[in-house]
């Protein structure tokens, strides 16, 4: 296994051990990709997935990319954080190619994020969506159906109206 001083010291970043076969690190944004063609050289060859969390009090999202070494049998996930209101980070498809690209893909559909260089941000799974990302956490779901498909008119609607 991939010591944790080894491979801090590789990339530049602190990783810890979260438990056995887990590794973390802390990312600035702009070191993203660096950091990413480091772990992949040193045999994190797979992208497993990529994730957002919405921290709407502090502005900020967390992107989170889950790396996976075969031959370590170990997962990295690397942790950075970029602002919400313009939510921008480098695409990690010059490493992790389509597998990538797809992960990017969705992240910006349901969250807004955009990867720099990334080409393709076609609706992966919302292809008539008119409304802001929805799982930004200021994303008030249930008056976005109650504007859309429901009628304050129709008498059998008039319960979700408060």
């Amino acid at each position: 296994m991939m010591e944790t001083d080894a491979l801090s010291s590789a990339l530049g970043v602190e990783v810890k051990e979260a438990r056995p076969r887990r590794l973390f690190g802390e990312v600035p944004p702009s070191d993203l990709v660096r950091v990413g063609k480091i772990a992949k050289d040193k045999g994190f060859t797979h992208l497993s997935a990529i994730s957002v969390t919405d921290w709407l009090e502090e502005g900020t999202f967390e992107v989170t990319y889950h790396l996976w070494s075969y031959a370590e049998k170990q997962l990295l996930t690397l942790k950075t954080k970029i602002d919400r209101t313009n939510p921008r980070i480098d695409s990690v498809i010059p490493l992790w190619h389509e597998n990538a690209q797809i992960h990017e893909r969705e992240m910006h559909e349901m969250f807004g994020v955009n990867f720099i260089g990334n080409p393709d941000f076609s609706p992966l799974f919302l292809e008539d969506w008119e409304g802001p990302p929805p799982f930004r956490k200021d994303f008030n779901w249930r008056k976005y159906v109650q504007d859309k498909f429901f009628s304050k008119e129709n008498v059998r609607e008039r319960g979700y109206y408060g």
